[in-house]
């Protein structure tokens, strides 16, 4: 019986690499896109082929389907940052819109068995906690637009063309292998690296800002299975963890597994949600309920990582387009004009 072959776009980065990996221990041929603007060619499983490549690329895209006639694709490629993706509106709607529109297009035409996407609840917008996936969503920034235009545009297809997909959207996912070198997104990496580096935990506002911190162990498997869930075709699903926990409560977690205390530094609060956590009871009606890793052992899963990677130089975004408002830890800027 011949494998099952898989496309896994960001598959060098974070969440994606542990996707890859899940699909291989599933018997899967696993070829992984990645242009490495933020991950890293030592995420990749050996048994994957690496193809250093962008998602905007059409000639690429067009000829790994060609090639490799995928039966599944798994899309997690994406740049991340919701709060700095106000600052970046015209990359952000390109890579993360229109880069995704380019990989639908291909799943049609090859007619692709099903295509996972990594969305986000930032689609969700504020004021709407516990989220659940019957809500409307009203996405408040540009990210959770892009996200949740991406959706849209899988229903569309499916409509359409009969494209089968499944939409996971989850939230602050942390662990091994996460690019603690970016100070705009994933808070407990940036922690991680502030603490190596002996320096105070940056927050932004007061910390009484409240999130659900997701071990990627809970995350990649679930992702890599969904395609042998029919139940799940045409479906979006909410996954991660169920406990919410204040920025300030994280800082001190971090601190404590990291075995080091820096302390905090605040800054003005900058245009975010102020609670922002999950209802996972339609995620445990299709894939069954499952243990979650509890944030402490997460948390020292992950400080034993990124103590053996040890410290990064957090590297300043190339390329703003708007600095209005701009927060001022994100102070240093460089901008250009729009062509």
């Amino acid at each position: 019986m011949a494998k099952l072959h898989s496309l896994v776009t960001g598959g060098a980065g974070f969440i994606g690499s542990h996707v890859a990996d899940a699909l291989i221990a599933r018997g899967h041929r696993v070829v992984v896109l990645d242009d490495l603007s933020g991950g890293f060619a030592a995420n990749v499983d050996p048994a994957a082929q690496f193809v250093e490549g962008s998602i905007l690329d059409l000639v690429l895209v067009e000829s790994l389907f060609q090639a490799h006639e995928f039966d599944y694709v798994f899309h997690l490629a994406a740049y991340a940052a919701e709060g700095l993706s106000h600052f970046i509106r015209r990359f952000n709607y390109t890579n993360n819109l229109i880069g995704s529109v380019n990989l639908i297009n291909a799943a049609v035409r090859f007619r692709t068995r099903c295509f996972v996407f990594t969305s986000s609840i930032a689609v969700y917008g504020a004021g709407q906690v516990p989220m659940t996936e019957d809500m409307l969503p009203q996405p408040e920034d540009p990210y959770g637009v892009s996200k949740y235009a991406v959706e849209l545009d899988l229903a569309a297809a499916r409509r359409q063309f009969g494209l089968n997909y499944v939409v996971f959207r989850p939230h602050n996912v942390y662990g091994e292998r996460q690019n603690i070198g970016d100070k705009y997104r994933n808070v407990i990496g940036i922690f991680m690296n502030q603490v190596m580096r002996g320096e105070p935990c940056t927050i932004f506002g007061d910390g009484t800002q409240t999130r659900a911190f997701t071990h990627v162990a809970d995350v990649a498997p679930v992702i890599a299975g969904s395609v042998d869930e029919p139940g799940a075709y045409g479906e979006v699903f909410n996954i991660g963890a169920d406990t919410p926990y204040s920025v300030k409560e994280l800082a001190d977690a971090v601190q404590t597994a990291m075995g080091r205390k820096t302390g905090t530094l605040h800054f003005e609060a900058r245009n975010e949600a102020q609670h922002a956590y999950c209802d996972h009871s339609k995620l445990q009606s299709q894939f069954g309920r499952r243990t979650s890793l509890a944030l402490s052992e997460g948390l020292a899963r992950m400080a034993a990582w990124a103590w053996q990677l040890g410290p990064r130089t957090a590297r300043d975004f190339e390329g703003l387009e708007l600095e209005q408002g701009l927060p001022s830890a994100w102070s240093r800027i460089c901008t250009t004009a729009p062509e």
